[in-house]
This record gives structure tokens, C-alpha cells and sequence, in this order.
């Protein structure tokens, strides 16, 4: 069983998150640190410096990036392809610096490192591989071609052979490390920004639902009794045309009662108003409501309530109707429907401390290779180990991610496990044999107040 959701957003337009005035700004700060090192190994240390060469080098970044802030605007981001030649000259000109600088004989060598970073950060895995390959054989190329540094009265400056060496080595491990793990932090961040993102989408959505179930009832509410009043005065006045001096009267009532309707529409306005009594319903009721998308899909729901306690038994919680609780159950219902062979199982059971509810099935359970990352987002199956029973299914984490998110933000501490034995046969499974997912809440923090409902509010 894997989690069910919906397709992960694209990722294709990654480097359209990188700003050219990003890389612009980087750029000066790394011109302004080269100008700098130069100078002060020039006049304070007296290295010999072809200072010809080495300004011309660094001019070369001046004027790109002069041009880039006078040619592009500010607001500009850069395609796939933009973003990789900008990172691969920033990392021509670095190793065309430390080629007159001494090569690998001159500690800022292990600057090379930064266009392969952030190109891990930003781009795709393409781009970042190709800049890693280029920085590991520049770095080669002038460890072994560059103009040896020296002293202005010619004494050779010289790193011992082994040093070099082990110099070029951490560099070369330090761009494959550092492009490693930018690369994983950089992708979890980001499929957590666009799973969070799918979760407020679907947050809005099921709060637009519940508001334009508000609206409904609030409208059929309010604006029933004046209805039935006029059609009532209506059907008067229709029999008791001949009674004249009546006429009058109904008349002016009907105009009273349309000039009513006219002020209810009128408070209620282009949202409507928020009907109280949704807004709180017994546990049983919130439960079908989550599972009633899912009734009718060839599997059976069965939806059990009860508590231990006798006296508990009688009084079913009533909690909050939350949108965040329905369509997080309903995702986790779905899952369970998805997966089951025939059978979904949600029972509920509560104490005066907290309220608990289990969603059971008889499929095969969660893959036991995923049971300890579910709730992840776009967490995927490899395509080897595609469910049978859905050959074009790839579960992406993401539906169960949105539930588990949601329901937390009610208070609520999710489980997962699966119920099949593995020391007993499929014959001697028994029934509820598949996934188990177990979401507990503090009563206090998902029960309703048992306060007056008060006068419908207008939507905010």
C-alpha cells in the first residue's frame, strides 16, 4: 500500500527561482575579495603578482556584470541555461586567477567550490553535475599548469608536494561533498515548500466548501420564514380578491415581508453568512461526512462508535467541524479505500481525556521499506515495485502528508503500522489484516464548547 495524493508540483523550472541580481550581488562581493587579496599579497606579503593579468582577469567579472545590471532588469530570473554559463564563468575566472596566482599553492583555491554549491542548490541535476565536472578538471589542469608564485626578490614560493597533492584531493572531495549535500537539503526544502503549498491549496479549497455550505443553510434559514410568509399572504389574497377591504392590508404586508428578504440579502452580501450550527456536529456525523466521496466506490465503510465506558457510550463528543479534520480524515480514508480488497474500517472510541480513531483495512498494508517515512511528501515507490492492482498508480507521499499536516494542526498526533502477522498464512490473516492509521486528540482541544449558538456572523 502506498500513500495516495496528488502529482508532485513540477520541478522542471527550479533555476527560475534564481534571481540574476542574486548572482550579480555574489559576484561583487567575490570581485571585491579578489581585488583585495591581490593588493595585500602585492604590497604587504611582496608576491610577485603579474598585476596586468590578474586586474584584467578580475575586470572581465566587472564588465559582465555591469552590462548584466544595465542590459537585464532587476526583477530578471534566469532559465536552466542562463544559470549554468553564468556559474561557468564565474568558474573559469577563478581558476584563471589561481592559474597566475600560484595554482593550488594559493589557499583561496578552495573558492572553486562556490559556483559548484549553489549550482547544486539551484539547478537541475544535469547543470550540476557538468559544473562539478568542470570545476574537478580545472582544478586539476592547474595544479599541474600555473605561474609559480614567488617573492619580489625571487624566492620561489613552493607548497611540499604531498600538501599539493592532498590539497587538490579536498578540493576535488569537497566539491562532490559540498554538491551532495546542498543537493539533499536543497530538494527536501523543496518538496516541502510545494507539499506545504499543496496543503494550503487544499485547505482553501475544503474551506470554500464549508463556507458555501454556510451560505446555503444560512440563506435557506433566514430567508424561509419571510418566503412562506408571502406565499402564504399570496394564496389570501388570491381567495379573497372579492373581500376589498383585505386587499389592502395583505398588500401591504407583502410589500413588509419583500422589503425583509431585500435586507437579508442585503446583510448577508457577496459572501454570506457563516451558519454556527456547521460549525459543530457530533463525532459520528464528521465521520461520514469524510467518508461519504468514498461510499460508493465497490467498497464497504464501516464507520463504528462506541467507548468502553458505558457512560461515555451515550455521550458522543460533539466536535468541531473543522475543514482541516474533514478533509484529513477524508484523505486517510481514501488511502484505505484505495488499497483495500473490499473493506474499510473506521472506528471511533473517546474517554473525558482525549478522542481516538482508527482506520483499518484488509489490504496488504503499508510496504514495511515506508513505514517509518510515511507522512513524508513525494515519497515514491520505484517503478519495480508498482502496485499490481494499479499498474499507472506512483504514490507521491503527498495525500497522506497533507492529512497528517492538517489534522496536527487540530491537535492531533498521528500513527501508522500495519496489522498482517507475518508469521501466519494469507488463510489465517484475519479480517482487518491491512494498514492501520490511529489519530488521537485531546478532547479538549477538538470538543465544541457547549455554549448558545448565538446569531449567524457574516463571513469574514
Amino acid at each position: 500500500m502506498t500513500e495516495g495524493g496528488p502529482i508532485s508540483p513540477s520541478r522542471e523550472t527550479r533555476s527560475d527561482w534564481v534571481r540574476l541580481r542574486t548572482l550579480i550581488l555574489i559576484r561583487w562581493i567575490a570581485i571585491f575579495g579578489q581585488i583585495s587579496a591581490i593588493a595585500v599579497a602585492q604590497r604587504v606579503y611582496g608576491i610577485d603578482l603579474d598585476l596586468g593579468l590578474c586586474f584584467m582577469v578580475v575586470g572581465a567579472a566587472v564588465i559582465v556584470n555591469l552590462l548584466s545590471t544595465f542590459i537585464y532588469p532587476e526583477n530578471r530570473r534566469l532559465s536552466e541555461t542562463e544559470a549554468t554559463l553564468t556559474l561557468l564563468f564565474d568558474t573559469a575566472q577563478i581558476a584563471m586567477l589561481l592559474f597566475l596566482t600560484g595554482g593550488l599553492n594559493n589557499p583561496f583555491a578552495l573558492l572553486i567550490l562556490a559556483p559548484a554549491t549553489i549550482a547544486a542548490t539551484a539547478l537541475q541535476t544535469g547543470a550540476t553535475v557538468f559544473l562539478g565536472t568542470v570545476a574537478i578538471a580545472l582544478v586539476t589542469l592547474v595544479s599541474q599548469v600555473h605561474r609559480p608564485l614567488a617573492m619580489s626578490d625571487g624566492t620561489p614560493i613552493v607548497v611540499p608536494e604531498i600538501f599539493a597533492f592532498g590539497f587538490w584531493l579536498a578540493i576535488v572531495i569537497g566539491v562532490i561533498f559540498q554538491g551532495l549535500y546542498a543537493r539533499r537539503v536543497a530538494s527536501e526544502i523543496h518538496s516541502m515548500g510545494e507539499a506545504l503549498l499543496a496543503t494550503q491549496m487544499a485547505l482553501a479549497r475544503e474551506q470554500k466548501l464549508t463556507d458555501l455550505g454556510g451560505v446555503v443553510a444560512a440563506a435557506a434559514h433566514e430567508l424561509g420564514t419571510p418566503l412562506a410568509t408571502i406565499k402564504l399572504v399570496s394564496s389570501e389574497l388570491a381567495d379573497e380578491l372579492a373581500q376589498s377591504p383585505d386587499l389592502r392590508a395583505d398588500a401591504e404586508l407583502i410589500r413588509e415581508q419583500a422589503d425583509r428578504c431585500r435586507d437579508i440579502l442585503r446583510s448577508m452580501g457577496r459572501a454570506g453568512k457563516d451558519d454556527l450550527q456547521l460549525r459543530r456536529a457530533p463525532l459520528c456525523a464528521v465521520l461520514r461526512e469524510a467518508a461519504e466521496p468514498h461510499s460508493d466506490r465497490g467498497k464497504a465503510v464501516h464507520i463504528c462508535a462506541g467507548s468502553p465506558d458505558e457512560a461515555a457510550r451515550a455521550a458522543q463528543p460533539v466536535i468541531r467541524r473543522q475543514p482541516e479534520v474533514i478533509h484529513g480524515l477524508r484523505n486517510l480514508i481514501q488511502n484505505a479505500v484505495d488499497f483495500s480488497r473490499g473493506n474499510v474500517w473506521v472506528d471511533a472510541d473517546w474517554s473525558d481525556s482525549r478522542i481516538r480513531l482508527r482506520i483499518m483495512d484488509d489490504g496488504a498494508g503499508f510496504p514495511p521499506q515506508l513505514l517509518g517515512r510515511i507522512g513524508d511528501p513525494f515519497v515514491r515507490r520505484r517503478r519495480a515495485e508498482a502496485d499490481p492492482r494499479r499498474p499507472g498508480y506512483e504514490g507521491m507521499g503527498l495525500g497522506l502528508f497533507i492529512a497528517k499536516t492538517l489534522l496536527e494542526r487540530t491537535g492531533a498526533e498521528l500513527s501508522f503500522a500495519n496489522a498482517r502477522d507475518p508469521f501466519l498464512t494469507a488463510e489465517e490473516q484475519p479480517e482487518r489484516s491491512g494498514a492501520i492509521v490511529e489519530v488521537t486528540w485531546p478532547r479538549a482541544r477538538i470538543e465544541a464548547p457547549d455554549t448558545p449558538l448565538g446569531e449567524n456572523r457574516p463571513i469574514a
